[in-house]
């Protein structure tokens, strides 16, 4: 097995802040061949600054994107994203302004421009390339009723089945492209252990916990087919928005559904703040090969964690899962939209570095 084959005890979820010249020339408004030519020309950089702190995978920072998810499905067939004007999704003192909306039947286009962003990173790396999409159940949870436009999918059950079998069309063609490490960005199981985002969809005629069951049907169907060679990450937290969130709440509902109804290798588990809940969820994880990677380190805010902090908070967790089961990534991206986070590219940089340095402490490697 190679040094750059996944999992990797140190990780990260895959978004950075904007190099200046890229979120100079989108505020500009370039778009086409002149953005991606400054994308082309900046992204490298990116890149090399994660080998240098020591990370054995890379991603391309989610640099090409203005949003973690919108991006992605917006390019999906079937599926636009519509300016509103106002407030959509609820952060604590931020607004976003956009709503997923879909117009007819949905499927995963061959030209995917996000399968050329992979190989984009392939090309410029010696260590192993990453790319985090949204997990099937981003479609689903932003589409509500009244933005679902497609008569057909007022059946959920079909409206569920064809978001699964786009996502297995997904996953097949970036292993086609390349991908041997695909991240799956599937925060709503951790938003259903929000009350007040459970009573949100109950107003929509949802069961919450019907919805975690159907959203982990929808993962596994998506993955389970993929290559023996490609590993499968999941990413779950609370919004990331200017360092705002939505939600609150435990792992408590969510945690046997991820764990055990899919067959995910890697879970990247938001646990930098009370609002995640305790650790006890983790006594779920079956023993074996899959793998946590607790975000013990924020990317809300600039502060640094320290290394003995970080320790007694493994220390902890490894009362419910065992340390081999365990690795260390940041509790989110650093820039999950091209704004960011509220901290400086020197503050990301230095808790990569950290994240690395806990790895090698630790588990004796990265």
């Amino acid at each position: 097995m190679s040094d750059f084959t996944p999992p990797f005890r140190a990780d990260h979820v895959g978004s950075l802040l904007r190099p200046a010249a890229i979120a100079e020339a989108r505020k500009a408004g370039l778009t086409g061949a002149a953005l991606r030519e400054i994308e082309d020309r900046e992204i490298p950089a990116l890149i090399k600054m994660q080998e240098e702190v020591g990370l054995k995978v890379v991603t391309d920072g989610e640099a090409r994107r203005a949003f973690w998810h919108y991006d992605f499905m917006g390019m999906l067939d079937g599926l636009d994203i519509i300016e509103t004007g106002s407030d959509t999704l609820g952060f604590k003192g931020a607004t976003v302004t956009q709503i997923a909306q879909v117009n007819g039947p949905l499927d995963f286009p061959a030209d995917h421009p996000m399968l050329e962003h992979f190989q984009f990173v392939a090309q410029n790396t010696k260590v192993c390339p990453k790319i985090s999409i949204p997990g099937p159940s981003a479609v689903h949870f932003r589409v509500t009723p009244s933005t679902n436009k497609h008569a057909p999918y007022a059946d959920q059950d079909l409206f569920m089945a064809d978001i699964a079998k786009t996502y297995r069309k997904a996953v097949q063609a970036f292993y086609d492209a390349g991908c041997r490490y695909l991240q799956l960005d599937d925060i709503f199981f951790a938003y259903l252990g929000d009350e007040n985002q459970r009573e949100i969809r109950r107003q929509m005629g949802q069961a919450p916990d019907r919805l975690i069951k159907q959203y982990a049907w929808m993962l596994e169907e998506a993955i389970k087919d993929r290559p023996a060679d490609m590993l499968i990450g999941m990413h779950m937290c609370r919004g990331n928005f200017r360092s705002t969130f939505v939600a609150t709440g435990g792992y408590d509902a969510a945690a046997d559904a991820i764990f055990n109804q899919t067959s995910v290798d890697v879970y990247f588990m938001e646990y930098d703040s009370e609002r995640a809940g305790g650790l006890e969820p983790l006594r779920l994880l079956p023993k074996g090969n899959k793998r946590v990677l607790p975000g013990f380190i924020t990317t809300k805010t600039p502060q640094l964690e320290s290394l003995d902090d970080l320790k007694r908070q493994f220390d902890a967790a490894s009362k419910f899962v065992d340390m081999d089961q365990l690795g260390i990534a940041p509790q989110c991206g650093f820039a999950s939209t091209e704004e960011g986070n509220d901290l400086t590219v020197d503050d990301q940089r230095r808790k990569l570095e950290l994240v690395v340095k806990t790895a090698e402490a630790l588990w004796g490697e990265a």
